[in-house]
């Protein structure tokens, strides 16, 4: 039975663009595997505890050796690792903050960069059979010839980021989002429009071929 991981970040719980575009993949998704099972974290509603002095060490020390702190620091980077490993498809939203990623996804990347539980200690790569949809909403334009093009740090960043583990994110694009709220930007609406139009095509068309073999 297939099953999927599903993600969100945005710290808007409403009116949330990466939001909508992972509830649309989801919902793609489900039509393509159906009988399928869905695990879904909210990491703005459940925040993953970032890594600090008291538990820092933990996937780098011996488990025999752990302090308390770095026991139940271990223990939930296996369990957000095992959510991977049991998903043949994770998609995580991921909204672009101060031109890179959430602190609440780079706090989800540390945990699940482990040896021993995402990688080999030979450095083989442990989730590299897992699908992994990214759906990013940027406010401004990033895209090639604008002025701001390379100030998204956030698609390079997670893709360097798990690379040790072998997901291999393919990344899905809507920018301008804030041109709807933006009174500056109401002259980029209609681009605005064609980006998340382009991001629902590639959205619906992931999982196209599955749904036409289900069917």
């Amino acid at each position: 039975m297939s099953h999927l991981l599903h993600i969100d970040s945005s710290v808007r719980a409403e009116g949330s663009v990466s939001r909508a575009l992972t509830a649309r993949a989801a919902d793609r998704w489900r039509a393509a595997h159906p009988g399928g099972t869905v695990t879904y974290r909210d990491l703005a509603a459940d925040p993953v505890p970032h890594l600090d002095a008291s538990n820092g060490l933990a996937l780098v020390t011996p488990p025999e050796q752990h302090t308390p702190a770095q026991a139940r620091t271990y223990a939930l980077s296996s369990t957000l690792i095992d959510e991977i490993k049991a998903a043949d498809t994770v998609i995580l939203g991921m909204p672009l903050y101060n031109f890179g990623a959430p602190s609440l996804v780079k706090t989800w990347v540390d945990h699940i960069i482990a040896g021993g539980l995402s990688f080999a200690p030979d450095g083989t790569s442990l989730l590299g059979e897992t699908e992994f949809i990214v759906l990013e909403s940027r406010g401004g334009g990033y895209s090639e010839g604008t002025p701001r093009y390379g100030w998204d740090h956030a698609e390079s960043w997670l893709t360097h980021g798990v690379s040790m583990t072998g997901l291999r994110p393919r990344i899905i694009v809507a920018e301008l989002t804030m041109a709807a709220v933006d009174a500056r930007m109401a002259h980029l609406q209609p681009l605005a429009e064609a980006s998340l139009d382009r991001a629902h095509a590639e959205i619906d068309a992931l999982w196209a071929a599955d749904d036409e073999n289900a069917a």
